[in-house]
């Protein structure tokens, strides 16, 4: 545990020391609800912010601190810390307090406030707790409510500071509002008043949380066989995984560790259990030999792309094992696919999701074309307060809470607003977005895939669409073609190189459908197609000559890659045999024959398959020669007479 001599006093808590003596009242905003920094004999440890302050304002004189909140009025600031031979009762009595039915509402916090302030004795402090709530609105009070802010600001000129102690130090008699934000309070009581100072209480920074840590780790069950080593190590590891985190948040850390047996070696299995709030972790269930065969199952659902393929796998790997430069909350992994359209990176991204997590339901794509405009980024994280939708939450941020362990696409990064990509710039960094509601959503269990197509395509003077790289060009060029372009986009046309960075090596070049590849996604295509048809109760075959046509035509042109071959296998097939087969009367097994095509569309010809012929039942003498003999096998009994 840190002992006294490595512990400093938080700033605010420095500030307010420094300036008891010059003012009579202050403002605490912010970081309200955490919990605070204390300094308990040789070690620091955390306490509420009454305890705190109470502690505080004790070890510079006062002689006692109150507290008022609209559910219990006024009592003593943790009245178990209460001066020796100066009871609560005499402290309450001092103000008139003691007895006094006065309620809990503002008309006590008034008549506290005035004899507190012309109090004559020893100095006293009052916390007036969720000032915030004194006032339905700060910029328009009502006549009550203005009245009550009105003697506050008198009162804190009237004050009247008094030399305390062997030193004979100033010492008001000092109000501290505790508010949620600056603003809360009105303008004319807080801006412009010089015996009022507002402090603002900011989170817990590394520095503070690394003081802590050591109290943290030691109330574990199995802090006291652990050697100094193993207990620094569980520190640094829940420094470094409780970024962002409040103080309340590293003792629920450890209370969730006490109740599900995990220990100090573990503790960073503790932090993220209660980031994304789920005991299983899948990518630990990922069984090797998955993993080892990943890209062999792979390659049967996206063809032709064995470098894709390969690379995608050494990032699942990466991400199974949780190493390769992956620290604190940053994503499992992150891949930038690129290359034409229709060649597998949208079905690459869902093969992934299922061999990871068994279930393409973890897989969540968003559509950057819906994102084109500058304030679509709310929608990823939900409108800010008082603003439509804010009770909603952002889709981005309810989707990664709802599912911690995913696989999130986003498709055609290239068609979102450079403001929508900030956002990724967190996300990428710190794997946490805070959603318009101040919810931190951790991104420390997905997988993030971007898809592209810059430097497939472009335009011309003219304006035209034109190909930028084709199907004649080596796999090689085209990569280098496509990267140069990725890197062209955000270093010169966003000046975003920032955002470029944040990929690394992780980028993804699909080389195009070559010709040997559509013939096979033709054939299983039109496999799945005939498969389809006999489950809806038709028997259909395709003859020879009809399927050497089809596939000339569905393949000719490779430029849409895949999904070309499926449209035109839709368009040619699909839709003329549901036709056909709707205007059979006679329904039965059927034989596509000629595939052809006039000025309205597609045809299909389709010849009826005789069923193979019925075994034809035997004769009546033919089945009694063949029946056995009604006794045949048995042992012959001789008669006797």
């Amino acid at each position: 545990m840190t002992e006294s001599t490595d512990l400093q006093e938080p700033r605010w808590m420095r500030d307010l020391r420094r300036f008891l003596p010059l003012k009579s009242q202050f403002l605490l905003t912010g970081n309200v609800r955490d919990l605070q920094f204390r300094a308990t004999g040789r070690f620091a440890s955390s306490a509420t912010l009454e305890q705190s302050l109470a502690a505080m304002l004790r070890d510079m004189g006062y002689a006692a601190v109150l507290s008022y909140d609209p559910l219990r009025g006024v009592a003593l600031a943790d009245a178990r810390e209460t001066t020796p031979g100066r009871p609560s009762s005499a402290i309450l009595s001092s103000l008139g307090l003691q007895g006094a039915d006065l309620g809990v509402g503002p008309d006590l916090l008034r008549a506290v406030l005035r004899r507190l302030t012309f109090h004559d004795g020893p100095p006293l402090a009052l916390l007036v707790h969720f000032a915030s709530r004194l006032s339905l609105r700060a910029d328009v009070q009502t006549a009550e409510e203005h009245a009550f802010f009105t003697e506050a600001l008198v009162l804190s000129h009237k004050a009247v500071a008094r030399p305390v102690g062997p030193d004979r130090a100033p010492r008001f008699n000092v109000a501290l509002w505790i508010a949620d934000k600056e603003g809360d309070l009105p303008d004319w009581l807080v801006v412009n008043n010089p015996r009022l100072r507002h402090i603002p209480i900011p989170p817990p920074d590394r520095v503070l949380r690394r003081m802590i840590a050591p109290s943290v780790i030691r109330s574990l069950p199995d802090a006291q066989g652990q050697t100094p080593e193993a207990l620094g190590q569980a520190e640094d590891a829940l420094v470094d995984g409780s970024e962002g985190m409040l103080l309340t948040d590293l003792n629920a850390i450890a209370l969730l560790a006490r109740s599900e047996g995990v220990g100090v070696a573990a503790i960073s299995e503790a932090v993220r259990r209660y980031k994304v709030g789920a005991t299983d972790d899948p990518w630990r269930k990922i069984e090797r030999r998955t993993v080892v065969e990943g890209e062999k199952r792979l390659a049967e659902r996206v063809l032709g792309q064995p470098h894709a393929l390969r690379h995608m796998m050494d990032v699942v790997k990466r991400a199974a094992l949780g190493v390769g430069g992956r620290s604190g909350d940053r994503p499992r992994g992150v891949a930038f696919l690129a290359g034409p359209t229709g060649v597998g990176k949208t079905e690459l991204a869902k093969a992934v999701t299922r061999m990871i997590f068994g279930d393409e339901s973890a897989y969540i794509r968003f559509d950057m074309s819906e994102f084109s405009a500058e304030h679509s980024a709310q929608r990823l994280i939900g409108a800010p307060p008082g603003y439509v939708g804010y009770d909603v939450g952002g889709e981005l941020t309810n989707a990664v809470r709802e599912r911690p362990f995913s696989v999130v696409l986003f498709d055609e990064i290239e068609k979102a607003h450079p403001r929508v990509l900030d956002k990724f710039l967190q996300v990428l960094d710190d794997g946490v977005l805070t959603s318009g509601r101040g919810d931190r959503v951790y991104f420390s269990e997905t997988l993030i895939v971007f898809t592209s197509n810059l430097g497939v395509s472009g335009q011309d003077a003219e304006g035209r669409r034109r190909a930028l790289v084709s199907p004649d060009q080596p796999y090689e060029a085209i990569r280098a073609h496509v990267r140069g372009a990725i890197e062209d986009y955000f270093t010169l046309t966003l000046n975003r190189p920032e955002i470029l960075n944040r990929f690394g090596e992780n980028f993804i070049v699909f080389d195009f459908i070559r010709p040997e590849i559509a013939s096979r996604i033709f054939d299983m295509l039109l496999a799945r197609v005939l498969l389809e048809t006999r489950a809806a109760g038709h028997s259909v075959q395709i003859a020879p000559g009809a399927r050497v046509a089809l596939k000339a035509l569905c393949t000719a042109d490779l430029s849409q890659g895949g999904r070309g071959v499926r449209n035109r296998i839709e368009a040619h097939l699909v839709n003329p045999l549901a036709r056909a087969l709707f205007a059979r009367e006679q329904p039965g097994p059927v034989r596509i024959v000629d595939v052809h095509w006039d000025e309205v569309g597609a045809h299909v010809t389709l010849e009826g398959v005789e069923p193979p012929a019925a075994p034809r039942p035997p004769a009546p003498e033919e089945e009694a020669a063949s029946a056995p003999a009604p006794f045949a096998g048995l042992p012959r009994i001789q008669p006797r007479f």
